[in-house]
């Protein structure tokens, strides 16, 4: 490995495949369905939105950014001392991210117990002491994403009157069993993520 080479890194919670294929159907109807997506410059041509793999579908924790290699083996050991206990969370409603100019599309995750926090104020405190990297200051707010927009496209806005912009997410509860240092790998298509360390999750109780 080269000197100095880094890698980009996240950590999260992996999701059901059950879950996975019933979200990534959603938003593949969606995105057919919908003929509400605009340019923001009307003279640009339009790019449809991109629905992210079934098998690319996870909830991030942390965000790590651009890592040197060499902090790998620290951050993977770092994740064993933050297994916990993470009860069953819930699929709520479809979210705009971020909210005033949106780059995504995502559905919101209920986290009841309080648990998911508590695992990702965990993961950030013991992250930060064995490199160099910085928790973000915004509020975690647990999601799964699942459709990319172009550069240039946003959804239209509703208007009074009309019907919903997207339909009801499905409701879908889980209760996730391990969390997953990756390496995200940008090309063409997209990120595939490649798994580092794996740290096994249990249920309360």
């Amino acid at each position: 490995m080269a000197r100095g080479a880094t890698a980009r890194l996240f950590v999260a919670v992996d999701l059901p495949p059950e879950v996975r294929e019933k979200l990534a159907e959603w938003a593949r109807e969606t995105v057919a369905e919908r003929s509400s997506w605009a340019a923001r410059r009307p003279r640009r041509p339009h790019r449809a939105p991109r629905v992210l793999e079934q098998e690319a579908l996870h909830l991030t924790l942390c965000f790590l950014g651009s890592r040197a290699v060499g902090e790998i083996p620290q951050l993977s050991s770092a994740l064993s001392l933050c297994a916990g206990a993470v009860g069953e969370l819930s699929t709520g409603a479809p979210l705009w991210l971020p909210p005033r100019r949106p780059r995504s599309l995502a559905v919101e995750v209920r986290d009841p117990a309080g648990e998911l926090g508590a695992l990702h104020a965990s993961l950030d405190r013991a992250l930060s002491q064995v490199s160099a990297w910085e928790p973000e200051r915004r509020r975690f707010r647990p999601h799964i994403t699942l459709v990319r927009l172009r550069e240039g496209t946003a959804p239209v806005r509703e208007l009074a009157g009309d019907p919903p912009l997207l339909q009801p997410t499905p409701q879908l509860r889980f209760t996730p069993e391990r969390m997953v240092l990756y390496r995200s790998l940008l090309g063409a298509g997209g990120a595939s993520y490649d798994p580092l360390a794996v740290c096994e999750l249990y249920a309360p109780g």
